[in-house]
């Protein structure tokens, strides 16, 4: 059943980000339909930038072999470009069913104002979470997946590299376990402050604890990749989250690595852990992660704000670096009145 009262026209428009060319993007504007059966129209309230591998899609470095694994779950047109590409919105259904009308949702869906998706791909967003803070759903689901494959137990010794947004994303999971050591690191020591707010240990890669059970990496660098092999102790595991796109990286395979018993083990989100996979679907991951969003901690990890208009200057901002940000988050024409 639809909502019959107050419908919007039943073919509109709407304004969408696309990634054009190699460090360029624009707004395009595109037809809009009606809903049709078993779907939704979203009104988007705001949407988040993941700038590692939003920048990756910016800078044309989407690896051909990998580009059909690393298409989004809405995304259009295909790498490099012209492609419409992003996983971070969270908005308001104005139509279709009854039962989801005037729903806060989060949608891994791009930068777009308003859009038409089935129900399946929504998730309710709880009441106690404002929905700015809902656009880190998908970042939540990328830590849980890698602490999900790390498997850590009580009174483990553990260290993540890289004090990003996935990173301090896990390190920020990781301080509500029952570990005997964690340990945030990272070469700029202006993440201290970072760190302490999240209410995890923090360190310079040279000072870090060795004899680790499990090191996590996101610096998505080879020096940190390196470090985090000398970081785990015997037997030990690196889970390595970083995502190197069309970069060669030099992995140190001899020294002690075979000596010392180590592992690498690669996260992904496209597919639940295998330690989970049997029993957990890609919404349940969901839905679990914007339950942990409740918590009002993880506002560290929202580090700016801009409008639609200027997105595509944002994204190239971020890229050549004259702005810096966790989650850049990007605000629509209709926020404002929405959320009064």
């Amino acid at each position: 059943m639809t909502n019959s009262a107050a419908q919007p026209p039943q073919h509109s428009t709407a304004t969408a980000y696309w990634t054009v060319g190699p460090e360029k993007g624009e707004l395009r504007r595109e037809d809009l339909p009606g809903p049709g059966p078993g779907e939704a129209l979203v009104r988007t309230l705001f949407s988040g930038i993941s700038k590692g591998t939003e920048l990756v899609v910016h800078n044309a470095r989407v690896p051909e072999c990998v580009a059909e694994e690393m298409a989004a779950p809405n995304q259009e047109g295909s790498f490099p470009s012209p492609v419409k590409f992003g996983y971070l919105s969270v908005g308001v259904v104005e139509d279709g069913p009854a039962d989801w009308l005037g729903k806060t949702v989060f949608c891994l869906y791009p930068h777009q104002d308003r859009y038409i998706v089935p129900t399946e791909s929504l998730t309710d967003v709880p009441e106690d979470v404002p929905a700015r803070r809902a656009v880190l759903t998908g970042t939540v689901e990328t830590a849980i997946n890698g602490i999900w494959e790390a498997g850590p137990r009580l009174g483990d010794r553990v260290a993540v590299i890289g004090a990003g947004l996935v990173g301090g994303m896990v390190a920020k999971l990781l301080s509500t376990f029952p570990l005997s050591r964690l340990q945030l690191v990272d070469v700029d020591p202006a993440k201290r402050a970072f760190a302490e707010t999240l209410g995890v240990e923090f360190s310079h890669p040279d000072d870090a604890l060795p004899d680790c059970d499990i090191v996590i990496h996101c610096s998505a660098s080879q020096e940190g990749l390196a470090r985090a092999l000398q970081l785990a102790g015997d037997d030990g595991d690196v889970i390595e989250m970083s995502w190197y796109a069309d970069r060669n990286v030099t992995v140190p395979l001899g020294e002690d690595f075979h000596a010392r018993r180590l592992s690498i083990r690669a996260s992904q989100v496209g597919v639940v852990a295998r330690a989970r996979r049997h029993r957990r679907t890609n919404a349940d991951r969901l839905e679990l992660a914007v339950s942990l969003l409740r918590d009002s901690g993880f506002d560290a990890f929202l580090t700016g704000a801009s409008s639609l208009k200027d997105l595509p200057g944002v994204v190239q901002q971020l890229s050549d670096g004259t702005l810096d940000a966790l989650c850049h988050v990007i605000e629509y024409p209709a926020t404002t009145e929405a959320t009064r």
